[in-house]
C-alpha cells in the first residue's frame, strides 16, 4: 500500500504520507469500518441511483466465492464466517468466505453487495437480498435476473409476493427426462438478438436463437403448500449447439484414442488381467464423461489367460444426446403483458454483465489473495472492494454514455488504431501515465499529460486537468 499510495499520489493529494500505510494502520481502519458496514452499503450504494440517473428497472444478481489459506477457528458474531462449501475455484480442501453482487443492467453498476458465510446455500440468501434491493429501489418496479439457484420454492413465492419479477434458467437437473430431445428448433420463433460477440459479423454467421414457451408447476415440499405456475421459455442457441457438439466430438474421439490403447496394451504388464483392465476403462470413462454411451466387453481367453477389450459406442445413446443440443429453460413470473417469450430471453442475456464484474473485483482490483487475521476484517475489505467497483464501473459507464453514439476510442495501443470499446481497466490503465509535477520555487502545481487519449478521457468524465480541486482548495 506504502508503494501504491507514494506512486498515486496520494500524498499530493489527501496529505497523508505513503510511509504510514503500514499494515497496522491499514488493518485499524478496517476494524473501524467494520460496525458501520451495513449503513455504508445503504447508503453509498443507493446514492448513485439518484446522482448518475441509474436504471435500477432490471437488476443481475449472482454470488462467487473467495478460498482463504487460514484456519479460522474463531469467529466473531454477526460477521460472516469462514468455512467450507462448494468453492468456484473446486478448492475443496480450503475454507472460503462468500459474496453476492446486484448490477444495474444499466452499465453493469454493483448498487448492492452482501458477504455470506463460507457454508451457506446461494439458494438461501436470494430473499433476504431481493428484500434489500426492493427497499434501494424505492417504489420502483425492478425485475430481478439471476442464475439457477434463484429458484426454489420458497423464493419464488417470496418474490411474488413482493411483487418482484425475475428470470432465472431452470437447473438442468430439473429439466423433465426427454423434454429437449423431443423440441424442434424450427418449430420455434426466432429472436432478433444479436450477441456483442457478434456484431461485427455477417449476418449469416451470427448466433442464432429461437424460443418455445409452455408453463411449469413448481409445487412446495407439503401437500397443502400453494402451487407456483411459471412460464417456461424454451431457448435453443445455435452456438451452444454447434459447440456442444464439437465438444462431444472431441470427447469421443479422445475417448477412441484411449480405449484404442489399452485394446493395444490388454494383457501386457500394466493391464495383466481382466480387473486392470476393467478398472482403467472405469477411469478413463470417468474423465471423458461418456457413460451413457460407451459399450464395453472385457474377456479372458481359457488358455492364455490373457484379457482383451472390444467396445464401441452407441450411436442411438450419441443421437439423443445430440438431440438436446443447444437448448435450455429459462423461468419467470412475468405476465405476457410485460415481456413475450423474446423478451424474457433478451432480459436474461444481460446476466453475464456480474459475471465480469466478479472477474474485475478479483482481478485488477485484487480482493485475492486475502490474508487477514479474522472474519471482521474480511467482511469489511471486501466491502471496501465493492466500493472501488462501484467507482471503477461508474468510470466506465460515464465514459461510454459521453462517447454515444460512437462506440469507441482509438488510442488505448500503441501503434494500434482500431477502435476499441472503453472499458474502466482499459480508461484506468490510460490515466495511469498521467503524471502530478507539484509546486516548487514558486511555480504553481500542473499535471502532465502526454498523449492525446488522456485529454479524450478527461473530457468525457468532464474533469479540467488545469483545475484539480485539490490545488484550488
Amino acid at each position: 500500500m506504502a508503494h501504491w499510495a507514494r506512486d498515486w499520489a496520494v500524498e499530493e493529494v489527501f496529505g497523508l504520507s505513503a510511509g504510514l500505510l503500514n499494515d497496522d494502520r491499514l488493518a485499524r481502519a478496517l476494524d473501524a469500518i467494520a460496525p458501520e458496514l451495513e449503513g455504508i452499503v445503504g447508503s453509498v450504494g443507493a446514492r448513485p441511483i439518484d446522482v448518475f440517473g441509474l436504471d435500477v428497472a432490471r437488476l443481475h444478481w449472482d454470488m462467487t466465492s473467495m478460498s482463504l489459506h487460514g484456519a479460522y477457528e474463531e469467529t466473531e458474531e454477526g460477521f460472516p464466517a469462514p468455512a467450507y462449501g462448494h468453492p468456484k475455484d473446486r478448492r475443496t480442501d480450503l475454507k472460503q468466505i462468500q459474496a453476492g453482487l446486484a448490477v444495474t443492467s444499466d452499465g453493469g453498476v454493483p448498487v448492492f453487495h452482501r458477504a455470506y458465510d463460507g457454508g451457506a446455500a446461494e439458494v438461501s440468501q436470494v430473499t433476504a437480498a431481493m428484500t434489500s434491493l426492493s427497499a434501494m429501489a424505492g417504489e420502483r418496479d425492478f425485475l430481478l435476473v439471476g442464475e439457477s439457484k434463484l429458484i426454489s420454492f420458497n423464493n419464488v413465492g417470496a418474490m411474488t409476493d413482493a411483487g418482484v419479477g425475475f428470470v432465472a434458467p431452470l437447473a438442468a437437473a430439473r429439466v423433465p427426462q426427454g423434454l429437449f430431445a423431443s423440441l424442434d428448433p424450427n418449430a420455434a420463433r426466432p429472436v432478433e438478438y444479436a450477441a456483442q460477440r457478434d456484431a461485427d459479423k455477417p449476418a449469416d454467421q451470427r448466433c442464432s436463437y429461437r424460443v418455445l414457451e409452455d408453463t411449469m408447476e413448481l409445487a412446495g415440499p407439503r401437500q397443502r403448500d400453494r402451487v407456483h405456475h411459471l412460464r417456461r421459455i424454451l431457448v435453443h442457441s445455435s452456438a451452444n449447439a454447434t459447440a456442444a457438439a464439437n465438444a462431444r466430438a472431441l470427447k469421443l474421439k479422445r475417448t477412441a484414442e484411449e480405449l484404442d490403447k489399452l485394446t493395444r496394451t490388454a494383457g501386457t504388464r500394466y493391464y495383466p488381467d481382466a480387473d486392470a483392465v476393467t478398472r482403467k476403462i472405469a477411469q478413463i470413462t470417468r474423465k471423458r464423461k461418456v457413460t451413457a454411451y460407451l459399450r464395453t466387453e472385457v474377456t479372458t481367453d481359457a488358455d492364455t489367460r490373457k484379457p482383451s477389450l472390444a467396445w464401441h459406442f452407441d450411436q442411438q445413446a450419441i443421437d439423443a444426446e445430440a438431440a438436446t443440443d443447444g437448448w435450455y429453460a429459462l423461468l419467470s413470473n412475468l405476465g405476457p403483458d410485460e415481456a413475450d417469450a423474446a423478451g424474457i430471453l433478451i432480459r436474461y442475456k444481460g446476466q453475464p454483465t456480474v459475471e465480469r464484474r466478479y472477474g474485475e473485483f478479483k482481478g485488477p482490483l485484487a480482493v485475492t489473495p486475502m490474508f487477514l487475521h479474522h472474519n471482521r476484517r474480511i467482511a469489511t475489505l471486501i466491502t471496501v472492494i465493492c466500493l472501488a467497483l462501484l467507482i471503477f464501473c461508474l468510470i466506465e459507464r460515464e465514459v461510454r454514455r459521453a462517447l454515444l453514439p460512437a462506440t469507441g476510442l482509438v488510442g488505448f495501443y500503441a501503434f494500434d488504431n482500431r477502435t476499441v470499446r472503453p472499458t474502466g481497466r482499459l480508461i484506468l490503465h490510460a490515466l495511469s501515465r498521467i503524471r502530478y509535477l507539484p509546486a516548487h520555487n514558486g511555480a504553481p502545481p500542473r499535471i502532465l499529460i502526454p498523449d492525446q487519449i488522456q485529454v479524450r478521457l478527461l473530457e468525457l468524465l468532464k474533469i479540467d486537468p488545469a483545475q484539480p480541486r485539490w490545488t484550488t482548495e
